[in-house]
């Protein structure tokens, strides 16, 4: 099994020289009072020093040991408790938190990185950080002061986690049906009871407490509110009191990410506090769901840089076959990284991953602006694309980054199918990116229904036009053509979607993977056009890669918005015709 090396220059590369993430920050007083480049790129060596010599050694034993349930009790692999103490100690877990209550304040675009690094090392391990960054995040923006001060602190410190408890077996991706309830107690608080499933890292033994956000029906109400739900409760000193009345009833038994703890969660009675405004709670949860889908699609990418960095190695490693220019009276073997399908699978991995970095920065950039720049009117596009792109950086990413995994798989052949090498762990892990946090064809009929035909296709006009307006100024004008033209072919099928929408009304849904994944692609290319000409300021043999990939993209996978497009105009009726009985 080879070690995990974080991508540190690709990475530099993309935060400062593709999107000047120096200029950024020096824009927003937040942020230009304590970072500059050289601070992140630190912070960066020390997310990627810290993850390769202690996450990643827990990945393989941590899948093979797996999460234990007993006497109630859930129990994380060994090695997990001490490594998290290492990890929040260090401050990670609240990086980009609130300094106001201990955090450290770093910006997004700086965050997707350090995420990467994380579950490019270790899906499962990581994983625990990110739901307790994201109930930081959701506690931050909607509860009440005091709930801040005294929850904030523990979980940036990682004294404690978070967890968030939404789905039910009756109640999945349409959560109109949950039967938890909350009853108002005299004190002001609420007694939480019913059952939840799938909740990731709903119980373990990394803190000494578990915040939970429960998502529960008031009496007499068909509305769902929020609801802060600890598995100990907390004094008015923050020191721990009695049980709360939460417990796990059983750990599931996944395909992946197993050192993962993904529970059935049980509140009895439990004393709970409601965040934001009765009957808003999916208002407030979608604060935070919205960081946690792109942070499972970080997860993709990540996942996609390890498979892809297994592959290449093994790929110069692995001597089979000869290359068409040996002779073949010549008795040793080659790489096989000489063989052109080889080298197909392997530039598809790199290209794939290597943009979609850049997706996670610019949707990072944009979350940024949105919470911080001075300017009423960058703030509000801020928003605007955050909610345009974060569909798109969840599922793309994801169905990406599954792709490269099974690619980078096939790769290693039959070595790639056992335990060995590490990428069939890889593949099991990666996958479930597809499904939780919104599946990815949730994922898709929000953006097409949503953010593109729900606003008349405005916020995509306007963000096609920002980019077509910055590869005009590109010194290198080669493909830039052919990338506008996706982008115009693109905004044309989403009109004719939007002018029929009203009287076809199964074609958002039916069309709506193949729209976000020609939008993908076709995004993909910008990106490939911005690095290449980022490129050119770098040192040669940088340059030259990034015009071989570059090149390599607009030519073999661009065109696939040729044939997503192809579908989405066959519209639905294909689709939709087909008597249920006769499947």
């Amino acid at each position: 099994m080879y070690p995990y090396e974080a991508p540190l220059k690709d990475m530099q590369f993309v935060l400062e020289k593709v999107f000047n993430a120096g200029d950024v920050w020096a824009g927003i007083p937040a942020m230009a009072e304590h970072l500059d480049v050289d601070t992140a790129l630190a912070i960066l060596e020390e997310a990627a020093r810290i993850n390769q010599d202690l996450v990643h050694p827990l990945n393989r034993s941590g899948d093979e040991e797996g999460v234990q349930f007993a006497d109630g009790k859930v129990s994380t692999p060994q090695g997990y408790v001490d490594v998290y103490r290492q990890y929040a100690e260090g401050g990670w877990v609240g990086l980009c938190g609130d300094p106001e209550y201990g955090g450290m304040g770093m910006p997004k675009m700086l965050g997707v990185l350090v995420d990467e690094v994380g579950y490019g090392a270790c899906n499962a391990f990581t994983l625990y950080n990110s739901l307790t960054a994201g109930a930081a995040l959701c506690i931050n923006a909607h509860a009440s002061d005091e709930l801040k001060a005294l929850y904030l602190p523990a979980l940036y410190s990682g004294q404690w986690a978070g967890a968030m408890d939404m789905t039910e077996p009756q109640a999945g991706s349409d959560l109109r049906n949950i039967r938890t309830r909350a009853i108002p107690n005299e004190d002001g608080s609420y007694a939480i009871s019913g059952s939840k499933i799938f909740i990731t890292g709903g119980d373990h033994d990394l803190t000494e407490n578990i915040v939970h956000l429960v998502l529960a029906k008031l009496p007499e109400s068909n509305g769902i509110s929020l609801f802060l739900v600890p598995k100990y409760q907390v004094n008015d000193d923050g020191t721990l009191g009695q049980h709360n009345g939460v417990s796990a009833g059983s750990i599931e038994h996944k395909m992946g990410i197993k050192a993962s703890a993904t529970c059935v969660m049980n509140f009895d009675q439990s004393k709970g506090f409601l965040i934001g405004k009765p009957n808003r709670g999916l208002v407030c949860m979608f604060t935070m769901m919205n960081y946690e889908r792109l942070a499972i699609g970080i997860q993709g990418l990540g996942s996609a840089q390890a498979a892809s960095q297994l592959a290449v190695t093994y790929a110069k490693e692995r001597l089979q076959g000869q290359g068409v220019n040996r002779s073949k009276t010549e008795a040793d073997s080659d790489p096989i990284i000489v063989h052109g399908d080889v080298r197909r699978m392997l530039m598809i991995c790199k290209t794939l991953t290597e943009a979609g970095r850049a997706l996670a920065v610019h949707t990072g950039m944009q979350l940024d602006l949105a919470k911080y720049a001075q300017d009423d009117a960058i703030q509000a596009k801020a928003a605007r694309y955050v909610g345009l792109l974060t569909p798109v950086a969840k599922a793309f990413l994801t169905d990406r980054g599954l792709d490269v995994a099974v690619m980078a798989q096939q790769v290693f052949g039959g070595h790639g199918y056992i335990r060995e090498t590490g990428i069939e762990q890889l593949v099991r892990d990666t996958r479930i990116a597809q499904i939780y946090e919104g599946t990815n064809g949730i994922q898709a009929i929000d953006f097409l229904s949503r953010k593109v035909a729900g606003d008349n296709l405005a916020t995509l006009k306007e963000f096609i036009a920002e980019l077509q307006a910055i590869m005009t100024s590109f010194s290198n004008q080669q493909g830039v053509a052919d990338v506008m033209a996706r982008f115009e072919q693109l905004l044309a099928a989403g009109e004719q979607i939007n002018a029929d929408k009203l009287v076809r009304p199964a074609l958002l849904n039916a069309c709506a993977v193949d729209y976000l994944d020609a939008f993908g692609y076709s995004l993909y290319g910008y990106y490939w056009l911005a690095m290449r000409d980022a490129a050119q300021q770098e040192d040669t043999e940088f340059a030259a890669q990034k015009n071989y990939l570059c090149d390599f993209y607009l030519q073999k996978l661009l065109c696939r918005v040729d044939s997503l497009l192809a579908q989405v105009n066959a519209g639905e009726q294909v689709t939709m015709v087909m008597p249920a009985e006769l499947f």
